[in-house]
């Protein structure tokens, strides 16, 4: 059982979101919160798997919120669902350490399913939010020769697995594709968020696919 928190400042949002993830056998709202504070309370005291988070929210936002939970000894996979509206809170939310993002219009089936994923330590990106995300990286020159001198910098053992993370790849996959134990895996993602300067695997991941940008 995926045990969820829904994290948004309008009732109505979390009363839908209830809805449509307890209809899949294997997930469970376990609560919800309206900001950004009681949100942290609420992790401390279920221990959820994933939060689905809003960024805009009065009092402490979801922002502050990420950062927070991400400083906890066990923190759950975060992915933010928002309206998309404002490019760079989503660009700071992969930053603070979220796993993905989603826009609100995602289908109910599709929202089911990536939850899932996302439990099971993938990235979940929503497609017009991840062509938003590199266009405007794309468009800064100097952050395309940022991404081109750290890749660079990579073995191309280091740069055969951050390819896997931009795939949204698990260490036990990687692994199988490059023929590898798990605990070397380990290793390799370690010293490629190093390198790279990331502190997550959807950061590497996102430069990666930025790639042809740089």
């Amino acid at each position: 059982m995926i045990r969820i928190l829904v994290v948004d400042d309008e009732p109505m949002v979390c009363a839908h979101l209830r809805t449509i993830l307890g209809s899949a056998p294997d997930l469970e709202v376990v609560d919800q919160a309206h900001d950004g504070a009681a949100a942290v309370e609420a992790v401390i005291r279920h221990r959820p798997d994933v939060v689905l988070l809003d960024l805009r929210m009065p009092g402490v936002d979801g922002l502050a919120a990420i950062e927070r939970l991400t400083r906890l000894p066990e923190p759950p996979v975060i992915v933010v669902l928002t309206t998309f509206d404002a490019d760079h809170y989503v660009t700071r939310a992969l930053q603070a350490g979220a796993a993905g993002f989603l826009v609100k219009s995602t289908p109910p089936e599709d929202l089911i399913g990536l939850v899932r994923v996302a439990a099971d330590g993938h990235t979940v990106l929503s497609p017009i939010a991840t062509q938003r995300l590199l266009a405007g990286a794309g468009a800064q020159q100097a952050e395309r020769e940022r991404v081109r001198a750290l890749l660079a910098d990579l073995t191309e053992r280091e740069t055969e697995v951050l390819a896997c993370l931009g795939a949204g790849l698990s260490n036990a996959q990687i692994g199988a594709r490059l023929y590898l134990a798990e605990a070397t895996v380990k290793g390799y993602v370690s010293r490629v968020l190093l390198k790279l300067g990331c502190t997550n695997r959807t950061q590497a991941g996102l430069l990666w696919a930025g790639r042809a940008g740089a």
